[in-house]
């Protein structure tokens, strides 16, 4: 081969390098971020799910209060309180605790 032959080679081999050096460090960063959002434990092949941000729930108005301290209240949602778990047990009844609705006044619209 001649020696220009030769330089045209050795330019070719570094073009050639260059981009797969450039490729491999491309891959090492991605294997990195991977292994970070990987849980400690977990196959290489299963990525972490992110989670979902839950609904809004619109706001529950208590049903129940209790009259030694009206400031303790209960939606009847999830688990009873103590406090009515307690007056249950002594012999009372749920509805004795609930909630009066407001008087028959006229309810307010909201503005628009």
């Amino acid at each position: 081969m001649s020696v220009d032959e030769l330089l045209f080679l050795q330019e070719l081999v570094k073009s050639v390098l260059m981009r797969r050096m450039s490729a491999e460090k491309v891959r090492l960063e991605l294997d990195q971020r991977l292994r970070q959002l990987l849980e400690p434990g977990t196959a290489p092949d299963k990525v972490k799910e992110m989670p979902r941000a839950r609904r809004p729930y619109p706001p529950v108005f208590p049903k129940y209060k209790n009259p030694e301290q009206p400031s303790e209240t209960w939606a009847g949602r999830g688990k009873q309180p103590r406090w009515l778990i307690a007056q249950l047990r002594s012999g009372k009844q749920l509805d004795e605790f609930r909630i009066q609705p407001p008087s028959n006044r006229a309810r307010r619209r909201p503005r628009q």
